[in-house]
């Protein structure tokens, strides 16, 4: 399958009056055409950053690219000028994001804040956009598109401005939309709605997705591939069945533990994931989960562990991979629920 983006050993640091704060270190991942990525981890992991990075909306200073590539259409995004970059952002790779209310412009209507991309990226007339506008609102669900189009942010319910977002960042068919956190502000129906629309403007356009969430449950419906991000570095990476049915990282395996399932017995308790995520000022030089492993080994304190491929798809960043360490089996509770 055709890779639309590539991101190579992607190094981001923001500097902060207590010294540099290493939040991306050595990222790599690829995204398919039509296919969502799903990036997951807890927060301050690194995955918001990623996301924003390959949109270049890290401001600069305190952040920057240290290293790496990203590479989308064969030009590295991390190479081009501010100019470049705004004739892609918005038209050929676009964003949700996580909370519409401060994404959304107050003071212009919904409409012009969707026409506004396709005068510039389209060159269409103000009629013609307008017109499209009305299109976009109709397609994302959002009823009587002709009145709500001049209608202001205020004027709409948490879910609407969702959808909203969802017609801005869709209007110019961008070839990859990029979702960060879209459904975090939302309750619970109208989070599997934004994500079902989702799903069929995906089949409708052939956009690929990256979707950026801590909620394991969206990730199993929507996702084709997973991403596990731990501290800045990528632990494990799969397709939503190796992750969600063989996951081989025990952070991953901490994740999956702390999330409550249909099949669960009602006196079996959730499992969280002791400790806190090290400081990115002065991250450990081993692998940065081992101060909260219960396998950890005197190995996993003194070096990063390497890439280590299960399967075409399936890589883990794991020392417990390695021939001479000892056997460990999956906590019983992910065999017992199916994972196997």
């Amino acid at each position: 399958m055709e890779k639309v983006l590539e991101v190579r050993d992607l190094h981001v640091s923001f500097d902060t009056y207590n010294g540099e704060v290493k939040a991306v270190r050595g990222v790599s991942f690829d995204l398919k055409k039509g296919e969502t990525l799903a990036i997951v981890g807890e927060s301050g992991c690194g995955k918001s950053v990623t996301s924003q990075t390959i949109m270049r909306l890290i401001p600069n200073p305190p952040g920057r690219i240290k290293q790496g590539e990203i590479l989308f259409d064969g030009k590295d995004l991390t190479k081009l000028s501010e100019r470049e970059m705004e004739k892609i952002r918005g038209a050929e790779i676009a964003m949700i994001f996580q909370d519409p209310m401060t994404s959304l412009n107050p003071t212009m209507t919904v409409g012009r804040q969707i026409t506004e991309g396709l005068m510039k990226h389209q060159k269409m007339s103000k009629e013609e956009a307008k017109k499209k506008a009305v299109e976009m609102l109709r397609l994302v669900g959002i009823p009587s598109p002709e009145s709500r189009v001049n209608q202001y942010p205020h004027q709409f319910s948490g879910g609407m401005r969702q959808r909203a977002m969802i017609a801005i960042a869709l209007s110019c068919a961008p070839k990859i939309l990029i979702a960060d956190e879209p459904t975090t502000a939302l309750d619970v129906t109208i989070q599997a709605q934004i994500m079902e629309l989702m799903k069929e403007l995906q089949e409708k356009m052939n956009t690929s997705i990256i979707l950026i969430t801590h909620d394991l449950g969206v990730v199993a419906d929507v996702a084709d591939r997973v991403v596990v991000m731990y501290a800045g570095k990528v632990v494990e990476t799969g397709t939503v069945e190796e992750i969600f049915y063989r996951p081989r990282h025990p952070y991953t395996w901490g994740l999956m533990a702390s999330m409550p399932r249909l099949d669960q017995k009602k006196e079996q308790e959730l499992l969280p994931i002791p400790g806190s995520p090290p400081n990115l000022i002065a991250p450990p030089k081993g692998c940065p989960f081992a101060a909260r492993c219960k396998h950890v080994m005197k190995i996993c304190q003194e070096r990063m562990p390497d890439v280590t491929n299960i399967s075409s798809n399936h890589q883990v960043s794991c020392w417990l991979e390695h021939p001479m360490a000892p056997k460990v089996e999956p906590p019983a509770q992910l065999v017992e629920g199916g994972a196997n």
